[in-house]
């Protein structure tokens, strides 16, 4: 399954959305634009505009990923993922494929802090178990990526579509002192705990967006 960079981010907002905020959900295409151009949770930061998104929403219907649904009361069209029903995952693997769509590459450490709103993985070895059944498919889902130079952990990404350009790791300067390796993660922990209240708080505003007055 090859789905361009604009689709990805519907489907990863429209994943998001049904299990952080299920109550503004399905999504208009006002509250959908808002919700992919966020700029906290998002990797890249993107600006679409509503005629982009109307193209990445068409792309994902004729896949059968997103369906067009009509609530009583209200004239607004709204949309929801079937992506769940189309390739046959659950909810843990959505959960992780979803950050991985709106994130980019990322350890299986920032996939448990980051996926937290979505489901909630009781050890780090449960995240690397969905991710392994998600490589182990017959066509996987995702990939174990090699360590690059200077990193400690490796990293994941997704097979939906792309084959993004890795950029080389940066080289500590010779001379900098190691950093302790307990500082680290607390400091990556105070990053996810704040990313996560920050997220909560634009929910808020983006379910503004959902919920058309008239």
């Amino acid at each position: 399954m090859e789905l361009d960079s604009t689709s990805l981010r519907l489907l990863g907002c429209l994943i998001e959305k049904e299990m952080t905020t299920p109550e503004y959900y399905p999504m208009t295409v006002n509250a959908l634009t808002a919700a992919a151009n966020q700029k906290t949770n998002r990797d890249p930061v993107v600006v679409y505009s509503e005629p982009e998104v109307l193209g990445g929403l068409d792309a994902l219907r004729e896949l059968g990923l997103v369906r067009a649904v009509s609530s009583p009361g209200s004239r607004a069209v709204k949309f929801k993922h079937a992506f769940t029903d189309v390739l046959e995952i659950d909810g843990e693997q959505a959960a992780l494929l979803a950050v991985l769509m709106l994130r980019g590459e990322q350890t299986s450490g920032e996939l448990r802090l980051r996926t937290e709103r979505y489901h909630h993985f009781e050890q780090l070895a449960a995240v690397e178990e969905v991710l392994h059944r998600l490589e182990s498919r017959r066509q996987p889902l995702a990939e174990r990526l090699e360590r690059r130079p200077g990193e400690k952990e490796s990293r994941y990404r997704h097979l939906l579509g792309g084959d993004p350009v890795r950029e080389p790791a940066p080289h500590p300067p010779p001379s900098s002192p190691a950093e302790p390796t307990g500082e680290l993660e607390n400091l990556h922990a105070r990053v996810a705990e704040l990313e996560a209240r920050v997220a909560r708080l634009e929910g808020t505003e983006d379910s503004a967006a959902d919920n058309p007055r008239g």
